[in-house]
Formats: C-alpha cells, sequence, structure tokens
C-alpha cells in the first residue's frame, strides 16, 4: 500500500479510537462514560453530523422494535441516556404514553439518539474519512496502531491507538444487473432515497425492487406522491415478519452466548431458521395498508401500480430518453419482457461485512476475519492491538447483531474487554521497560 503523508500535531496514544459514530458506536461511548471508564477515547465519523438513515426517515413510518430497546435500557434502565428520559428532557412523557405505544416514529428515534450523541460532541470528529489502520511496530511487536483519515478539505490528520472498535454500518447491496450502471442517476438505493424522491414526483412510472420492509415503505410513500409503481421482486408475495414471543428471545443478550457457542455449520442453519423475523418482511399492518391500496385499484378501475412477484431483473440498461430498462425474467413461465422506467428504487438491503479496504495494512497482523466472543478480531502472537468489529458478525453472533436490540449489551461487553486489553499492554510495557 502507497503510504499516506500526513501533517499533522504530535499525536496523543489513545485508548480506543471508535471509527463510525452511528447507533452502535454512541452506545459504546455511553457504556464507557457511564462505568466511568477511564480509558481515552475518540471517535470519527464521516458525516458531518449524527443522523440515523436519514434518506428512510419517511413520514409514518415507525420503528420496528420497543422504544425499551434504546441505547441503555436492556444494559440500565435508570440511566439518563434512556428513551424515557429523553422524552421527560423534552416534555413529552405524558403526551407519548397517550399515544398507546411501543413503537415511536423513525423521526423521533433519530431524534432521540441524536439528543443523546450531543452530549458527545467533544468526543467525536465529525466529517472524517477513514482511509487505513496501520500497525506501528515496535521493537519486534505491535502494541499500538495509526487511523489515517481526511476531512472535506482534503486534510489528513491521523490518531494513535492502542485499540480500534469498527462500526460503520451496512453497505448498499447492489444486484448484479445493475452492477455496471456506476453511478446512473435513475438508480438509487432505498440508503438514498429521500435524497432523489422530490425529483419523482414527476416521473410517469417507477419501479421499486425488493419486498421487504424498505420497499413497501418506500412504496407507501411514492404512491402519496402520485407516482405510478411496478412493485417488482423474486419472491410469490409480500411476507409478514415474525415479532412473536418466543421467536424474539433470538433478540435476547443471553442468546448470543448460546449462538457463539455453537460449530459453524449450525449458526448458519440458525440464521437461516429464523431469517423471517428480519429479512425480506414486512410489518403485518403495513402488508394491509398495500393490499387495501391495490384493493382500492380494483373497485376504482384504476389501476395506477402493479404487483410483480416472481420476477427477476436480469438485465438492465439506460434509455436513450432517459431513465432506465429492465429485462424481467418471469420465474413460473420461463418468459422474459422489457419495460421502461423513470427510475428505478433499489430496495434490496446492505452487506454487513468487515471494512477490509481500510484494514489492508493489519493483514499480516490478523489471523482472520472472524471475532471472538468479545467481537475482537484474533491477532498474531506479536500484535497487542485490538481490533474490534461492530454490526458485521452476524455469521458468529446471531441475527441480532446487526439490529438495535443488542447495543447496550454489546457496548458494555466491549468496553469490559477494552479494560482488559489495555491493562495487559501496560503490563507489557513495565515487564519490557524493566527487562
Amino acid at each position: 500500500m502507497t503510504a499516506i503523508t500526513t501533517s499533522f500535531d504530535k499525536s496523543v496514544l489513545l485508548d480506543c479510537v471508535g471509527i463510525g459514530f452511528g447507533p452502535s458506536n454512541l452506545a459504546l461511548a455511553i457504556a464507557m462514560r457511564e462505568a466511568n471508564s477511564q480509558l481515552a477515547c475518540h471517535f470519527l465519523e464521516k458525516r458531518e453530523q449524527f443522523i440515523w438513515h436519514p434518506d428512510m426517515l419517511l413520514d409514518g413510518a415507525r420503528m420496528q422494535i420497543s422504544f425499551l430497546k434504546d441505547l441503555v435500557s436492556l444494559r440500565d434502565p435508570t440511566s439518563p441516556f434512556s428513551f424515557l428520559n429523553y422524552l421527560h428532557v423534552h416534555g413529552r412523557f405524558q403526551d407519548f404514553i397517550n399515544t398507546r405505544t411501543f413503537y415511536p416514529s423513525r423521526h423521533e428515534f433519530n431524534d432521540y439518539m441524536r439528543w443523546a450523541a450531543g452530549h458527545f460532541a467533544d468526543d467525536c470528529s465529525y466529517g472524517q474519512q477513514v482511509l487505513a489502520i496501520e500497525p506501528q511496530w515496535h521493537h519486534g511487536r505491535v502494541p499500538h496502531v495509526r487511523v489515517h483519515a481526511r476531512d472535506g478539505q482534503g486534510r489528513e490528520r491521523h490518531w494513535l491507538t492502542r485499540n480500534v472498535v469498527i462500526s460503520t454500518g451496512g453497505q448498499a447491496c447492489v444486484p448484479d444487473a445493475f452492477a455496471g450502471l456506476g453511478d446512473e442517476p435513475s438508480v438509487i438505493h432505498s440508503s438514498r432515497y429521500l435524497a432523489a424522491a422530490d425529483r419523482l414526483g414527476s416521473a410517469e412510472r417507477v419501479a421499486v425492487i425488493g419486498f421487504g420492509q424498505s420497499a413497501a415503505e418506500i412504496f407507501i410513500d411514492l404512491h402519496g406522491r402520485g407516482v405510478a409503481v411496478d412493485f417488482i421482486a423474486r419472491a410469490s408475495t409480500l411476507r409478514p415478519a415474525d415479532s412473536s414471543p418466543f421467536v424474539n428471545e433470538i433478540f435476547n443478550a443471553e442468546y448470543t452466548d448460546y449462538f457463539h457457542g455453537r460449530p459453524a455449520e449450525e449458526r448458519r442453519r440458525l440464521v437461516g431458521d429464523f431469517a423471517s423475523t428480519n429479512y425480506s418482511v414486512v410489518d403485518p399492518d403495513l402488508i394491509e395498508r398495500i393490499f387495501d391500496t391495490f384493493y382500492q385499484q380494483r373497485v376504482t378501475g384504476v389501476n395506477r401500480h402493479r404487483l410483480v412477484p416472481r420476477h427477476e431483473v436480469r438485465a438492465a440498461r439506460p434509455r436513450d430518453e432517459g431513465g432506465v430498462a429492465l429485462d424481467l425474467h418471469n420465474m413460473d413461465d420461463g418468459s422474459t419482457v422489457t419495460r421502461g422506467y423513470d427510475a428505478v428504487i433499489l430496495a434490496t438491503g446492505y452487506r454487513h461485512v468487515a471494512p477490509a479496504a481500510f484494514l489492508d495494512p493489519m493483514i499480516s497482523c490478523l489471523e482472520s476475519f472472524e471475532p471472538g466472543r468479545d467481537y475482537r478480531l484474533p491477532t498474531t502472537s506479536l500484535c497487542d492491538a485490538g481490533i474490534y468489529l461492530q454490526g458485521c458478525c452476524e455469521a458468529t453472533h446471531g441475527l441480532s447483531d446487526g439490529l438495535l436490540s443488542v447495543l447496550p449489551r454489546r457496548a458494555s461487553e466491549i468496553v469490559q474487554s477494552l479494560h482488559r486489553n489495555c491493562e495487559q499492554e501496560s503490563s507489557r510495557a513495565v515487564a519490557y521497560a524493566v527487562g
């Protein structure tokens, strides 16, 4: 890798650098503060301010989990960073009770997390795009790493730290049929939906790809904007999310212990068994709204929207007149039809994988990308620095790893592991000096 040339003041050795400052590392910052941790930690966030899935903050969209699964309550329900205390501070406690729901709007939950993040303004540098994590060799060992980042003005800085906690969120999943279109403005992943929604009002017809929660919410939003929609997916129909009590126990903290202790093949089977709790499923209330929308089309005879199940996009290409043409393969009879759209919305989810690009310089220090129970990647015997992952450990820690449910417990576990690693590093430094 080409060396990164930076201009910086003399670095202070930190105990931890958190990469990303979304819900996971925000929960970590809170856990550190509430544990009265003496660890010196700083967070780097590529956005210019805290915001959670800004392009899916749709009017009327609600959380799919209880407000009790906030940043702290499953660890300490008396925490001042709880959602209930947020309501109290903002004078809405009684009014929220009168809404008679456990599921606040997504707008409100984002505002709650932004309020919590505001307590850590001095602990986070926004507008920092991390470029690389590099080992710092000292007498044949790697006690520290150097984190390089660049801000929006192109200025580069670095931070020297004993540990790194990576929480960069998922990467937009783009189906192979669209991979060759590059930055085609008519193809919009759901992660950028609201930024493009205003210009969709003049569209004659839009395709929404996918039958999951995001696709359903976008369909309803486009319906409200008066846009004609083709709702397309390989699945046979929209399926309800399974949120029944016994199934929901897989999101309990104790289940992570059980899951991590199972053999790899059994873990893969368990993820498949419970996929209906999280993947390609929709809240039942929203399914009913969509069904009623199509039913009312039958009543009025005005068929603005089309439901297109069991169809796969085989190819996509720009049209001369603008927009995109899709080759749709009928999975039932094998036929193919080409249809043109002014825009295509890809509600195709995210890939939650370790961000290998900026970890490339650390490859020689890592034994694998399979984290231990404490979310730390296994390192070689010469590397004392800790690399932790949040949000991309589903294969080892279960379906809850990419969800909000696990944040308080996971943050506490990582704080404990950071303390152990820093204490061990201090002991090694003392032993080396004495020796």
